[in-house]
């Protein structure tokens, strides 16, 4: 890999951690928010939680992170919708897993889930999305 390359993905990896890191503070945050004060189940709050913060992450990840082509737009988005419904699925089934089977609390449920997702999420947009 030449230096150019690899400065390209360190940079891209930096900025995949803000977008992330402020995507992960509106999903803690909401998480928190609906569960703690509204009263909402954690899991119907995590998955309200996390869809907010896939928009914001969708957005920002666009238009700052990675490199996408303009003219692909909707195939791109539809992808990006995809991958992101397959990570709800793996969000959610690791905070049932951890909270009603192993009987984790669900905020730091949510740390560990969050940080398996973030992973998926990075592999699978950097393949299907920026090509």
């Amino acid at each position: 890999m030449n230096k150019l390359l690899e400065k390209k993905i360190v940079r891209q990896i930096l900025k995949f951690t803000v977008v992330g890191g402020l995507a992960f503070l509106i999903d803690y945050g909401l998480l928190y928010i609906l569960t703690e004060f509204i009263g909402i189940h954690y899991l119907i709050s995590s998955i309200i939680s996390f869809t907010v913060s896939v928009i914001f992450n969708y957005i920002l990840s666009i238009k700052w992170v990675f490199d996408v082509n303009k003219k692909q737009g909707l195939k791109e988005f539809i992808l990006f919708i995809i991958l992101s419904v397959i990570g709800l699925i793996i969000n959610e089934i690791i905070m049932y897993l951890m909270v009603d089977i192993m009987n984790i609390h669900y905020m730091i449920s949510k740390l560990f889930s969050t940080g398996v997702v973030m992973v998926y999420n990075f592999i699978t947009r950097k393949i299907f999305i920026e090509r």
